[in-house]
């Protein structure tokens, strides 16, 4: 990216009012197990943020100490703090925050296997105060992104695809009117084409419905074209940040993340000893 351009999408990011930041957050399992070590982030309003990292790297660990859902799993957050437009909010239980409009799509998708693809829907509707009629019309707006839904509304959401199931939890995540959707992992499992199509989708959301998102995603380079602004996270830091452009063009995440390098794509028994070439180790 050049200079001018890197140095405008910082300022449109600027002017953004901040959806939501992580400051300085530690999280411990068992109270033994330190997961993730002074991570911070932000993410502006109206944006695509991805964060970035191998299996392990603590992205989804993020993604739940965000969305409070960590207390299942006898982990918690030990420091630091996260704001949702400038309220504290890691103390809140999950139900509150998805009323205060944040969000989160599970890693698998885990839609309700013994529900239809509507009823699973509709389950994303049941913070909602706003009457029916409004319900019935963001199911509405779902099935014109995803009509593939439309289709299947009545088929039980265990028998559907995976690729379907996505969308499903997309969509359920989206009747509930976010401010801020927190989406791990949209690729996993999924056929490119699919995976293509779903990150399309996401691009209209945002563009059309105004929905932040922060996405978790092991695939880079795809999760590189359609962000604005990226995190890279290591064995639970932040190593790495900055436009997404910037960051394509950054010959250590080409190498390290993408496989390539200045001569061109590498194999790994080429690279099998890229921890101890890794600048930021």
């Amino acid at each position: 990216m050049s200079a001018p351009a890197e140095a405008a999408v910082l300022e449109a990011s600027a002017a953004a009012p901040t959806a939501l930041a992580v400051n300085n957050i530690e999280v411990v399992y068992d109270h033994v197990v330190l997961v993730l070590k002074g991570v911070s982030l932000e993410v502006p309003e109206r944006s695509i943020v991805a964060l970035l990292g191998a299996n392990g790297a603590g992205k989804t660990t993020t993604l739940k100490a965000i969305s409070n859902l960590l207390h299942a799993e006898r982990g918690e957050v030990t420091k630091g703090s996260i704001t949702f437009y400038g309220e504290e909010v890691h103390r809140l239980s999950p139900n509150e925050l998805v009323r205060r409009g944040c969000v989160q799509v599970m890693e698998g998708r885990h839609c309700f296997a013994h529900l239809t693809v509507e009823e699973n829907l509709l389950t994303g509707a049941f913070t909602r105060k706003d009457g029916r009629a409004a319900i019935q019309a963001d199911l509405e707006m779902v099935y014109g992104y995803f009509p593939r839904l439309r289709e299947r509304r009545k088929s039980l959401a265990g028998y559907t695809s995976g690729g379907e199931q996505q969308m499903c939890a997309i969509g359920r995540a989206l009747m509930a009117r976010p401010r801020l959707i927190l989406l791990d992992e949209p690729s996993m499992g999924l056929a490119p084409q699919l995976v293509e199509e779903i990150f399309e989708i996401v691009d209209r959301l945002n563009r059309q419905e105004n929905v932040t998102f922060l996405i978790a995603e092991q695939n880079t380079n795809l999760a590189l074209r359609h962000a604005r602004y990226g995190y890279i996270l290591e064995n639970g830091r932040v190593v790495l940040d900055g436009p997404a452009e910037a960051l394509r063009d950054n010959e250590d995440v080409k190498e390290f993340y993408l496989g390539l390098s200045g001569s061109g794509r590498k194999s790994f028994r080429e690279i099998k000893s890229y921890k101890r070439r890794k600048r930021w180790l």
